[in-house]
């Protein structure tokens, strides 16, 4: 009766629960507890064993906010900062506040710059990313794209027009530079 104006009804006591429901209140006496003879109520004990935990090593300068004066007792290392998207990261924890918008605007940045980086490291490899599998293009074709979006109130239809400019805009736009480049060079020749 959510939302109306009658009045909730009164719970039922322990001895009609446990009557209508098998197993109810099967920890209510500390005599039919398990955990009770390890049981100690002392509000001071915390059950740590330590002060302070052990720290994980820090293997190189960590980024952290200027608000902090350590690293948390343990961090991610699977992503270093590298390269220029690293420059800017390190560069947005050493100046900015967490609290201030430049800060994650900056790490925004960063991580655009991360991408269009792997984006050209992919291009420097003998296997370069492949923007038809890999952006999911085929699947909306084979597994029902269109339909799968119409009428169904999905949340992310405002933006569904932008995506296929989103993902084929930095592949256009390179492939673009690589023929003029080539006919540039072909022309000098």
């Amino acid at each position: 009766m959510t939302y109306t104006p009658d009045k909730p009804p009164i719970a039922e006591n322990s001895a009609a629960l446990r009557a209508r429901i098998p197993g109810w209140g099967a920890d209510l006496d500390p005599a039919d507890r398990p955990s009770v003879p390890r049981e100690r109520f002392d509000p001071t004990f915390s059950g740590a064993h330590w002060e302070h935990p052990a720290r994980q090593p820090e293997k190189w300068p960590r980024e952290r906010s200027v608000e902090h004066t350590q690293l948390p007792p343990v961090f991610g290392t699977t992503c270093p900062p590298k390269a220029l998207s690293g420059v800017i990261r390190r560069y947005a924890y050493a100046t900015y506040s967490e609290g201030q918008a430049a800060h994650w605007v900056l790490l925004m940045v960063a991580d655009r710059v991360d991408a269009l980086e792997s984006g050209l490291r992919s291009l420097l490899t003998l296997h370069p990313d492949n923007p038809i599998t890999e952006t999911g293009v085929l699947a909306e074709v084979s597994h029902h794209g269109l339909r799968s979006r119409l009428g169904h109130n999905r949340a992310d239809l405002k933006h569904h027009w932008m995506d296929p400019f989103i993902v084929g805009a930095p592949w256009i736009g390179g492939g673009t530079v690589v023929y003029l480049l080539a006919r540039r060079m072909r022309g000098r020749s």
